[in-house]
């Protein structure tokens, strides 16, 4: 079995990445409610998405009228969208610089618990920041840090019938001003960083660093024998 790898080019909209995830996830839920059909491989895509600030499913409904024109109001980096997600955790900011990455697989044919697959997406961040020479950790907080007060990395993930949907959001090289309209993740007091302000000289793409993570996270699932770069237009 291979891990089916779907890189979006350029800087991409976050609707365009939700609906493609959500074709992905159907097609898995398809096999469950009909096991004799052919299972599809899992999948991961990896994007760059203009800037959007994105809230988990315990903010939908809650965040008001203002906050949202706030968040969408144009900055000198540009302007934000604004989307509800069905993922855990509270708003955070996606934008250029910052690798997304969503796992589409069915957990129980990996044999990974909900908690399992936490720490795994978890290690593979941390391993792929070791890639470039960047120690990142866990804390008693969500997400993968620098530091116990630099956020490096987001995580938040959907699972519906055990098939896992949204991911990670790996900071490379990002105007980080972003974050400061927002308390991410809802940890008052906290920073964030990315790969370019540990200390690297060469900050590599977001596309390089996909590559890694990708490569990273199928050498952790079991029954995985490698990836499979593939285009869009195949997901039938």
């Amino acid at each position: 079995m291979l891990l089916r790898h779907i890189h979006l080019p350029s800087l991409t909209r976050y609707t365009h990445a939700a609906q493609l995830q959500d074709k992905l996830v159907s097609a898995l839920l398809a096999h469950k409610a009909h096991p004799h059909s052919p299972q599809p491989e899992p999948t991961v895509i990896t994007a760059q998405f203009h800037p959007v600030y994105t809230c988990g499913r315990r903010e939908v409904g809650s965040v008001t009228a203002e906050q949202r024109e706030y968040l969408t109001l144009p900055t000198q980096w540009g302007q934000a969208d604004f989307h509800e997600a069905l993922r855990g955790g509270q708003t955070t900011f996606h934008g250029p610089g910052q690798l997304v990455a969503y796992p589409i697989l069915d957990l129980r044919r990996q044999g990974i618990t909900p908690r399992g697959w936490v720490h795994l997406l978890e290690g593979t961040v941390i391993s792929t920041c070791g890639h470039y020479g960047v120690k990142a950790i866990r804390t008693e907080n969500p997400g993968v840090w620098a530091s116990e007060q630099e956020k490096i990395s987001a995580l938040g993930v959907h699972l519906r019938r055990n098939v896992t949907s949204h991911g990670v959001g790996l900071n490379v090289n990002m105007d980080l001003g972003w974050f400061g309209r927002i308390v991410a993740c809802g940890l008052e007091g906290k920073g964030t960083t990315d790969l370019k302000r540990q200390g690297m000289e060469a900050v590599p793409s977001v596309e390089e660093v996909g590559e890694v993570f990708v490569r990273t996270l199928a050498e952790g699932l079991d029954g995985v024998d490698g990836v499979r770069t593939m285009e869009e237009s195949e997901v039938e």
